[in-house]
């Protein structure tokens, strides 16, 4: 999940959540040059014929204009720059008064022109994946020998033409012992925000890429860590409960506000798959997120804003009162929910409990015991 300005995080309150999202994916291709081995959108070399073509997709950024909170746009794929009009798009997000970040691929398409015309169409954030602290581990879960080299070629030529950046990493069973050292190369970097992906089991993941319970925890421990360390914002996507974990923390250290000491304090918590949040596929289908392939619209035969608002998945995500096992009587229900995208790919339940926490509720472990 990528970043928007502070300016806007700060406009958007829980209150908006039944009826504007806050981030809006848009996939807008699944060609790419890459062949990652953990791909949501199993990405190919070529555009499906199917993709939204530029008008369609004009007339889905009209529609996303007209939430009443437009929402910040993430223009992902694929490879964004697949896609010959990509700067039209961003040009027309822009004129619709949309804040529009982008995840170009590491290929020879980003070039320093490329990124140059991103910058000069508006893009608010430019975000790149990193999965590894050095070559052999990232180049070996991207399947192309250069990657590394190209993701750090792409930081520094948008950090010098002034365009804040991004990183986001998939934290798997392969690459999880990295975190540390990845948070220290990405101080050099200066980005403004690190966002760690947990996996859920769709598209090319496997199952057994995902990360055990107690692993996961681990993992919450290094980065909370580096949040106290490094002045970028660190998040994770897919991971609500690491929100559970941050306000343990500063629990623990007498803090009532659950926040660690970073920039970017006060933005919204509780967001979820559906919950300010929307995926919108390189098809127009739509979806709570990408991870969480539950059809719940079809755009443009149908609004995307009355599909946010009225679909019944939607509502239902919305609805702390529908979470079930652990997560329904966690009393971090609303600030966390668990993964309902890893809940779904796990048991087919979209409100099931949280398969990778640790916690348990002590409301759970009374309804045990009666």
């Amino acid at each position: 999940m990528t970043a928007m300005p502070v300016s806007r995080w700060r406009e958007y309150t829980r209150s908006d959540v039944n009826n504007s999202p806050l981030l809006v994916f848009y996939e807008t291709t699944q060609a790419c040059d890459l062949a990652c081995t953990h791909c949501r959108a199993c990405a190919q070399p070529r555009a499906n014929p199917c993709e939204l073509n530029t008008a369609e997709s004009k007339k889905l950024i009209d529609q996303l204009a007209e939430f009443p909170k437009p929402p910040m746009l993430v223009l992902t794929g694929g490879d964004p720059l697949k896609r010959q009009d990509i700067y039209d798009l961003i040009d027309h997000a822009k004129m619709r008064d949309l804040d529009v970040s982008i995840t170009p691929a590491a290929t020879e398409l980003a070039t320093d022109d490329a990124i140059w015309r991103l910058r000069d169409a508006g893009v608010s954030r430019l975000a790149v994946s990193l999965d590894g602290a050095d070559a052999a581990m990232h180049d070996g879960l991207r399947r192309v020998v250069g990657s590394f080299r190209k993701t750090l070629e792409i930081l520094r030529s948008a950090r010098d033409l002034g365009l804040p950046t991004q990183v986001n990493t998939v934290v798997t069973k392969a690459n999880w012992h990295h975190i540390d050292r990845l948070a220290e190369l990405l101080a050099e970097e200066e980005i403004v925000l690190w966002s760690v992906f947990f996996v859920v089991p769709v598209g090319r993941a496997a199952e057994n890429y995902c990360l055990s319970a107690g692993e996961t925890e681990s993992v919450f421990a290094m980065l909370w860590e580096q949040s106290q360390r490094q002045s970028y914002l660190i998040k994770t996507t897919e991971a609500p409960h690491y929100r559970r974990f941050v306000q343990q923390q500063m629990k623990g250290r007498g803090s009532q506000d659950g926040q660690s000491r970073q920039p970017g304090r006060g933005v919204p918590t509780g967001l979820n798959d559906g919950k300010g949040v929307m995926f919108v596929s390189h098809a127009g289908v739509i979806h709570p997120s990408g991870f969480m392939p539950i059809v719940c619209g079809v755009f443009p035969f149908q609004s995307v804003v009355r599909v946010y608002q009225d679909s019944p998945i939607f509502r239902g995500l919305r609805d702390a009162a529908q979470l079930e096992g652990k997560c329904g009587v966690c009393e971090y229900r609303n600030l966390c929910g668990g993964s309902r995208a890893r809940a779904y790919a796990s048991t087919d339940n979209a409100f099931a409990q949280e398969p990778t926490c640790v916690y348990v509720p002590p409301a759970y472990n009374a309804a045990e015991s009666e």
